[in-house]
């Protein structure tokens, strides 16, 4: 899985994060390295489409958090992404 916009929601689905940590979390937990250029835009894709919003800060790095309509659009998409790893496992078992 490499798509920007599912790297992200999955970071934020574990708790809440500003951009430097979610580009760390990535690179942790999935070993794919998110440039700033592709983790903002990433970023802003999912703030206008309700998935993702800010969160007031004190400081100037700003924090961002998972919304229900994320976690649910996350969930749908992880389905998915099941779906087509056990036909692609059950496939290659028939190789």
């Amino acid at each position: 899985m490499t798509d920007p916009g599912l790297l992200v929601l999955s970071s934020l689905a574990e708790s809440d994060k500003h951009g430097y940590a979610i580009m760390r979390d990535v690179e942790e937990f999935a070993g794919v390295r998110l440039g700033p250029g592709t983790l903002y835009g990433a970023i802003s894709r999912l703030d206008e489409r309700g998935w993702i919003r800010g969160l007031k800060s004190g400081d100037r790095r700003q924090p961002y958090t998972l919304t229900a309509q994320g976690r649910a659009h996350l969930a749908e998409e992880l389905s998915r992404i099941e779906m087509v790893l056990r036909a692609g496992k059950r496939r290659l078992g028939k190789v």
